[in-house]
């Protein structure tokens, strides 16, 4: 058997060294420590450890390095530019920095440009090996004769820098970001210059302002302000820039071909946003329970240096330009380390539409087998009473190791009523917790200590670079804020602010702050917002860029916010945890995974990586080359927010058979971590291992009561069914054979109904776990209500294809083709009309109370625009309504289905005539809805926005309401959900 390894060794011993010279690390524990309260909680305010370091006085001023302009607050860490700012091992410039589709980096000269296009392959198919699109410098821009001493930073935002140059007669100041094709440049003091350093240009076009040119075979233009010119001597190429000071230069996307002419073209396209420089880049994210969608805005802010047009062209990384929405991508790419950028043109923001399927404290009891198997689990969390935790190590990693293990256990313990082994982990993770939430008089360990320098919360002692280097917060405290989770559903006192609850509010805030208005903790610290996934390095002062490891710890951090946030009702905590959980999740199956085999080189050999690192990915991890780990590390800890691993179940084999590959053979160790990742793809395979390998060592937070409760119950469960979502957080649906299983989680005090987007209900009685269609074993978890209007939850084998890949002419499982009315439906003359604000969308063309189930086709656009114009509606009328006006508005919630149709858009009109005699006194005309082209219900509500409205709402007498639904473009057909999906509640009572 292979022994197991340290976790992780983030510092590399030369850096450590280096960083000992460079910044005086060691900080003299003191013999008191100043405590700030939080509730019953506290921390100190004296050092109490090591703490950040760096080069000069940067663990006492880490804004050393930023101007007097450069934004107030907290400094950002963690970042793809860390190393600009927290300089550690170039304590003059920086490192590379990764931005995609552009690499850059500082010197004394200037800034280097670097459009690395093909990828490095070094390693074995079998063994360690990496892929880069390392940092090879095509030119310098500066200004003539510049030279300075140290490159600082004058500006930062959401995912753009600003480095600056001064060295008191000439200056430079840039901004580069990530998916910017474009940097912008202001200068003073001399000609700006372009220095080639990877071999001499080649000019393809020089005209006026504008400037086209080759080096290494990537295609550049440089944009001067109207009236200048550019001239090239030598090779190099300068501008006095007509004494305007600022200019732009962009990198050309890749094109099949090398004519003059059509580079030339591009060229003119691209100076359209030449001078509309970006200055500021932000994020809006939100989280809609009703049709469980994450939309995030990405914004630009531009300043027209020239001219009126303030829009830009940005490029996207493949997690966004899959989930776009509202735009279409063009077909200009940039090759990159993520794969393929997509780029958008004339915008100054976009949109992103993404579907989140839920997580579980834990996954059910189900298990459909023998009462030996009931037996075996009681016997294995009887075994765990004593020692929950089987803690490693003092440190806040392997504190939080324990602390997950004993999540797990007491969650499970509670399924099956076992109360007594329930209590002892609850115990154990409440009296740790309360201990590194206590800070006293000469108390220096078990204890956090906060640096208002840094703006951080520092827990001490400290591992892998968590104090010097500000590493693997969201990995450390996502285990703290997880068990503290599971607790809070028990002892709710505990988690109150009066009590413990704002020492995990400080532990959030610190990894991934969530309030811009929050200034003791930079926002989102950890998160790269435009990348869509954690970086873990606090500096990234790495040549090959920042880099993170651990992607399942990254979304064990992610699961925690939205366990906590739904267990203390903080909604602000659990939608950020559902942003960057959904994010991450779509970012890991891309750049971790690759499951669709698209951004990998097609040479690397690997369907996995160990490690994402800013220009590439390796098949290694920091610690071990065992291949069990360097895969094993993405899947652990498994728990029920870990669903996500799930998403694709085919590629979970695909995975474990290069697993066994590479290693020579099945795991030798970590065996249970790869079994449970298995297990989402191939339930009974993994059962069968665990059953013929009862010696195994188990993983260090692991235990065999959780593993065995995993993969036994993922056996009677099956697959997870990305088809169907749920407008709870804590909910998910299995698909075994055909078969669904729909699972919520109350957490609550009070009873939930729980409704899922095929319309099933499932009613939740409080604090239990309810399911359907499966058979339960004891204790905590609870067989839910099922509505009596749902559909079964067998599907036809016949009609039913693989949960997570149904074919694009068949609408979800549950629900009818479009064409064909359910049985079920009754007539338009059944239902008699209802004087009620609540009016559901029925078969035949009525309203009224909710009927059965069913669907109804809204025809196609027929590839033209019926923006504001109905076209072919569907039309839904309900007559006879006597209401009183309330003064509110309509509110919709539409039931759509476009399939897997690219481009379809629906709209909907609400009419009201007051008094029933043939003129509509009120018309709302709602934007149209832009659908996904992934199988399963979207919700097209009131959100949407007013597109127009004519007339005012009254009392009414006799009236009537008409709905009108038809599609405002696209040239496929859209199935809109009946009977009781769509409903419209009128502002009456």
């Amino acid at each position: 058997m292979k022994p197991p390894a340290p976790h992780r060794s983030w510092a590399l011993a030369a850096t450590t060294a280096l960083a000992l010279v460079l910044g005086g690390l060691t900080v003299a524990a003191t013999s008191t420590a100043e405590a700030a309260t939080v509730g019953a909680g506290s921390y100190t305010t004296d050092p109490v450890g090591p703490l950040p370091s760096g080069c000069g006085d940067l663990s006492t001023n880490p804004r050393q390095f930023a101007t007097a302009n450069a934004p107030a607050g907290p400094i950002p860490t963690n970042d793809w530019w860390s190393s600009l700012l927290w300089k550690k091992t170039n304590c003059s410039y920086s490192e590379p920095l990764h931005a995609h589709p552009v690499s850059y980096q500082t010197f004394s000269d200037g800034l280097g440009f670097s459009a690395p296009s093909t990828a490095a392959v070094t390693g074995t198919s079998t063994g360690v090996g990496e892929y880069k699109f390392a940092y090879s410098e095509d030119f310098r821009v500066g200004v003539a004769a510049m030279g300075v001493p140290v490159v600082k930073v004058d500006d930062w935002s959401d995912w753009t820098v600003s480095p600056y140059w001064s060295d008191g007669v000439r200056t430079m100041r840039a901004t580069i970001g990530h998916g910017l094709p474009f940097s912008y440049f202001r200068t003073s003091g001399g000609d700006a210059v372009v220095n080639p350093t990877g071999g001499t240009p080649t000019v393809w076009s020089n005209s006026g302002a504008t400037i086209g040119f080759t080096i290494k075979g990537h295609d550049y233009v440089a944009y001067a302000p109207t009236g200048a010119t550019w001239t090239v001597a030598g090779g190099r190429i300068s501008s006095n820039l007509a004494g305007k000071g600022y200019f732009s230069i962009a990198l050309l996307p890749t094109t099949p071909t090398t004519d003059a002419a059509a580079r030339s073209e591009l060229a003119t396209t691209y100076g359209r946003y030449a001078h509309a420089h970006v200055t500021g880049t932000r994020v809006g994210y939100a989280y809609d329970p009703a049709s469980s969608t994450v939309s995030t805005t990405y914004g630009f802010t531009t300043k027209a240096m020239e001219g009126t047009d303030t829009s830009t062209v940005v490029s996207l990384y493949p997690h966004q330009w899959k989930a776009l929405t509202g735009a279409t991508p063009l077909t200009l790419t940039y090759p990159s380390a993520r794969g393929r950028m997509k780029v958008l043109a004339g915008i100054s923001q976009f949109r992103t539409s993404m579907r989140f399927h839920g997580v579980l404290p834990e996954l059910p009891a189900v298990g459909t087998g023998s009462g030996a198997d009931l037996a075996q689990l009681k016997d294995q969390l009887a075994a765990l009473r004593g020692n929950p935790m089987d803690q490693r190590g003092g440190d806040t990693y392997w504190t939080g190791k324990g602390l997950g293990r004993a999540a797990r256990i007491a969650e499970i313990a509670d399924l099956v009523g076992d109360t007594e082994t329930r209590t002892a982990a609850l115990n154990a993770i409440r009296s740790t917790l309360t201990d590194w939430f206590t800070a006293s008089q000469g108390k220096t360990a078990k204890v956090f200590y906060y640096d208002r320098n840094w703006g951080s919360l520092i827990g001490y002692p400290a591992s892998y670079g968590s104090d010097q280097e500000l590493n693997d917060h969201h990995f450390h405290y996502g285990y703290y804020i997880a068990a503290a989770a599971t607790l809070a559903k028990f002892d709710p006192a505990w988690a109150s602010t009066a009590q413990y609850g704002g020492m995990v509010d400080l532990l959030i805030r610190d990894a991934n702050n969530y309030s811009r208005e929050d200034t003791r903790f930079p926002y989102l610290r950890d998160f790269d917002i435009y990348a869509g996934h954690d970086w873990a390095s606090g500096h990234g002062s790495f040549n090959a860029g920042n880099n993170q490891e651990s992607s399942s710890e990254g979304m064990n951090f992610a699961n925690a916010l939205i366990q906590w946030g739904q267990a203390t009702g903080n909604t602000a905590v659990r939608d950020a945890g559902i942003f960057i959980y959904t994010t991450q999740a779509a970012a890991i199956q891309e750049y971790w995974f690759d499951a669709a085999d698209e951004n990998f080189p097609a040479n690397f050999g690997h369907s996995t990586v160990g490690m994402v690192w800013g220009d590439g990915g390796a098949y290694a991890t920091w610690f071990s080359a065992d291949p069990e780990m360097i895969q094993g590390i993405n899947m652990l800890p498994v728990t029920g927010g870990h669903l996500y691993l799930g998403y694709n179940p085919a590629y979970n084999k695909a995975n474990y058979a290069e697993l066994v590959r590479n290693n020579g053979g099945e795991p030798t160790v970590w065996q249970d971590i790869l079994w449970q990742f298995l297990a989402l793809g191939d339930p009974d395979a993994a059962l069968s291992k665990l059953r013929a390998n009862p010696g195994y060592t188990p993983e260090e937070g692991e235990s065999r009561a959780h593993t065995f409760h995993w993969i036994r119950n993922l056996a009677a469960l099956g697959q997870v069914d990305t088809s169907i979502t749920a407008n709870h957080p804590l909910a998910a649906v299995f698909n075994r054979n055909g078969s669904r299983t729909y699972v919520a989680s109350n957490i609550t005090a009070n009873p939930l109904t729980v409704t899922f987007s095929d319309g099933t209900r499932l009613t939740v009685a409080a604090g239990k776990t309810a399911t359907t269609g499966a058979s339960t074993w004891s204790g905590g978890n609870a067989t839910g209500g099922v509505d009596t209007t749902t559909p079964p939850t067998t599907v036809p084998p016949s009609t039913t294809p693989p949960a997570t890949t149904p074919p694009a002419t068949t609408p979800p499982a549950t629900t009818p083709p479009a064409t064909t009315p359910p049985a079920t439906t009754p007539p338009a003359t059944t239902p008699p009309p209802t004087s009620s604000p609540t009016q559901y969308l029925l078969g035949g063309g009525a309203m009224g109370a909710a009927g059965a189930s069913g669907t109804t086709p809204v025809s196609s656009a027929g590839g033209a625009n019926w923006d504001g114009t109905p076209h072919n509606p569907v039309v839904f009328t309900s007559t006879g309504l006597n209401l009183t006006y309330t003064g509110g508005q309509t509110n919709l919630d539409l039931f759509l289905d476009a399939n897997q149709a690219v481009g379809n858009g629906v709209q909907a009109r609400v009419s009201y005539d007051l008094t029933g005699d043939g003129t509509f006194d009120r018309v709302e005309t709602y934007r149209y809805f832009p659908t996904d082209p992934v199988p399963g219900w979207e919700h097209y509500t009131q959100n949407q926005g007013l597109l127009s409205s004519t007339g005012t709402l009254g009392n009414l007498a006799n009236g009537t309401v008409k709905v009108e639904v038809w599609s405002a473009i696209g040239v496929n057909p859209t199935t809109l959900g009946t009977g009781d999906r769509s409903v419209v509640k009128l502002p009456f009572s």
